[in-house]
């Protein structure tokens, strides 16, 4: 018989929340002296090396995109976890949406990214 899980709470979180969250898990972990599985110790291996921005700086870069108008949440937290750089870069993220992104727009976005970094 399996056991199914149900999904409490769900929330869009950007790499440097995650790395914290997990770097959380692993110190619980280390003091109750339990094992990290093989999963867990690739995520923190994953947010350890692809984080740029520590977790208070990525969401208030999050929260200053969302300010913006044609931005989702999806395409922020991608924005905040790649820190494009260009404006291809930037385009790329917004490849698959139906809309394209004035050269203003690109700017603006590109202007808030330099902000943080």
């Amino acid at each position: 018989m399996m056991i199914v899980k149900q999904i409490i709470s769900e929330d869009i979180m950007t790499l440097g929340e995650v790395r914290e969250l997990l770097d959380e898990v692993k110190k619980e972990r280390e003091n109750e002296s339990k094992e990290l599985g093989y999963e867990l110790r690739k995520a923190i291996a994953h947010a350890e090396i692809f984080t740029k921005l520590d977790s208070k700086k990525s969401r208030e870069l999050m929260n200053d995109l969302l300010k913006l108008e044609k931005m989702k949440p999806e395409i922020a937290v991608r924005i905040v976890d790649i820190l494009p750089l260009t404006n291809d870069e930037l385009r790329s993220i917004y490849a698959k949406e139906r809309y394209t992104l004035s050269e203003a727009e690109l700017k603006q976005i590109l202007e808030l990214v330099a902000k943080y970094t």
